[in-house]
């Protein structure tokens, strides 16, 4: 049971947006990938998802490698996108539904899980909306609630936080130290570090397209010269300043 990305060069039509990412995931880890925009971590995701084809390198989950059984990797992935992506025509319960079928969950243990989910992020009574009904933050919930209904060993968390209230980011990080508890394994980017940080111990900097450190904070800090008071946007300032020498 681990995630492995090995010797990892990718991007579009040939141009290497990122070139040689390892990174190791074990059961009841979560890490943080953290960066400017444009350093490479949708790019990462969008490989790790199968949305796009390694130039070099391998992705394998708990053994099973991404390009030779693309279905069953996919079967233990389970993804919240920065922006959500819903189904027009589909209520929410239709949505649940689809998610069941999608990861060929048993129906029953399912929606009682379900249920705890949507009372969560008090979408309980909305099983008959459609998508035109949420706002930005509603939608945001359904990703949540989808993605941690599939039960799956991998979470791929995009910019989670975005358009959230405080309870549902608090709801939320409960959930992922719940999911670390239960040895699954989280991939998570996002700039809100101070809520990140609440249930992420180590992070991967991300820089012109590959990794400068793996570390906790304060390592990452360490290695940048900055004070163990600093703020992060401190870190941020340091990668810009790396990016315009590079």
């Amino acid at each position: 049971m681990v995630l492995k990305i090995e010797h990892l060069t990718g991007g579009y039509t040939g141009v290497p947006v990122i070139r040689n990412i390892n990174l190791e995931i074990k059961p009841g880890e979560a890490l943080g990938l953290i960066g400017l925009n444009g350093a490479g971590k949708s790019t990462t995701i969008k490989h790790l998802l199968g949305l796009l084809r390694p130039q070099k390198g391998k992705i394998r989950l708990n053994g099973v490698e991404l390009t030779k059984q693309p279905t069953q990797f996919k079967q233990e992935v389970a993804y919240i996108p920065e922006t959500p992506v819903l189904y027009p025509e589909l209520t929410l319960a239709e949505h649940l539904e689809l998610t069941m079928l999608a990861y060929q969950l048993i129906p029953q243990t399912a929606w009682e899980r379900a249920e705890k989910l949507l009372k969560l992020f008090r979408l309980d009574d909305k099983l008959d909306w459609l998508p035109i009904h949420f706002s930005k933050g509603m939608k945001q919930k359904v990703m949540i609630v989808t993605a941690f209904l599939a039960d799956t060993s991998l979470l791929v968390i995009d910019e989670p936080f975005t358009g959230l209230d405080p309870l549902a980011v608090a709801n939320l990080i409960d959930l992922i130290k719940q999911a670390i508890a239960d040895d699954k394994m989280v991939l998570m980017t996002t700039h809100v570090l101070a809520d990140a940080e609440q249930a992420i111990s180590n992070y991967a900097v991300l820089n012109n397209g590959t990794i400068e450190i793996i570390g906790s904070l304060d390592e990452i800090r360490a290695h940048y010269g900055l004070k163990p008071s600093d703020a992060f946007d401190k870190l941020y300032q340091v990668l810009n300043q790396e990016q315009h020498h590079a």
